[in-house]
């Protein structure tokens, strides 16, 4: 035993006077296997092409530890390696300029504001995917698919105040009062929107024109005459349920003519059609506290006289309810 403790010893002491005092990488000391390591992981990340400058001075400081080591100069070498591994381990150091805690060099989205959130990219958040970041975005939540202008806001292009997404009557003139619906409204329910109502407050179950006028449309008189055709009775009788049903209102029979004939010939022509009219409703019960009745010729046309649809249309009768 004694024997073999000396020939191990003997080969440490040739192994020293042969190759130096530090001949084997098996002696070499934790802080040279340290910075190498660190020079390999700076490798691997890019340093060598990131900041070349930098890598290769790290690469001279460990190449001259190991001169000085291998010199015989143990300590000095040591904390060469050390110093160079402190180097190694700073190498292109990592900067996040914005603060966003993403690294600039993965950073998407670089000058975030301070203290926006963001995502593994560096980008602010986007909940709903609108394409406008959440700290900017005015309406959050919106609708998967839905177009937003720059605010994050759905669009509402005939300014209604009502998305058009929601809008179930787009094109809405500006400046007309709309429902939820972005429909405009129609206070009376004829159909006829009010923004386009010539004749407001018609009653329920009134049968109106495209003006939203009642226009007892199937009465007809012989020409030139303002004796009522039989045939026009169940418009009539039509209309004289709806005054039944608003016995507080109070309307105006009003007759109306084409503009063929003279002036004084048509006024007095409807305003003899507008009384026949008035005296059936009075036959069938509305009383004449409700009624009054006036010709208008062809004063208040409804639409063209120029051709002969036109003109039929002007040859009417209308109630008009007096408020």
């Amino acid at each position: 035993m004694k024997k073999i403790r000396v020939l191990t010893i003997g080969v440490f002491v040739l192994a020293l006077f042969f190759g130096g005092c530090a001949s084997y990488d098996a002696f070499l000391p934790k802080a040279m296997k340290d910075l190498n390591g660190a020079i390999e992981k700076a490798r691997i990340e890019g340093a060598d092409k990131k900041c070349p400058t930098d890598f290769q001075e790290v690469v001279k400081m460990r190449d001259d530890a190991l001169k000085i080591y291998y010199a015989c100069r143990t300590e000095a070498g040591i904390e060469k390696a050390k110093a160079a591994k402190e180097k190694a381990d700073a190498l292109c150091p990592r900067i996040d300029s914005d603060g966003d805690g993403v690294f600039d060099d993965l950073d998407k989205c670089p000058g975030t504001p301070k203290g926006v959130k963001v995502d593994s990219k560096g980008c602010p958040l986007d909940t709903d995917g609108d394409g406008v970041y959440d700290y900017l975005d005015k309406c959050p939540g919106t609708p998967k698919g839905v177009k937003v202008d720059d605010r994050g806001c759905p669009l509402d292009t005939d300014g209604d105040g009502v998305y058009d997404y929601l809008d179930k009557c787009p094109g809405t003139p500006q400046g007309v009062k709309v429902d939820s619906q972005g429909c405009p409204l129609d206070t009376d329910g004829d159909g006829v929107y009010d923004y386009m109502d010539k004749c407001p407050e018609t009653p329920k179950g009134a049968k109106v024109d495209g003006r939203g006028c009642w226009v007892l449309k199937g009465v007809f008189f012989d020409t030139a005459k303002w004796s009522i055709k039989s045939q026009s009775y169940p418009v009539l009788d039509e209309a004289v349920e709806v005054l039944k049903r608003n016995p507080s209102l109070k309307v105006e029979v009003q007759g109306h003519t084409d503009s063929r004939g003279s002036a004084k010939y048509n006024q007095r022509l409807s305003d003899k059609r507008a009384k026949s009219v008035m005296e059936y409703f009075v036959k069938k019960g509305i009383s004449r506290d409700q009624l009054m009745a006036n010709g208008y010729g062809y004063t208040m046309p409804a639409a063209t006289n120029t051709t002969e649809e036109g003109r039929a249309m002007n040859r009417r009768v209308e109630l008009r309810p007096l408020r």
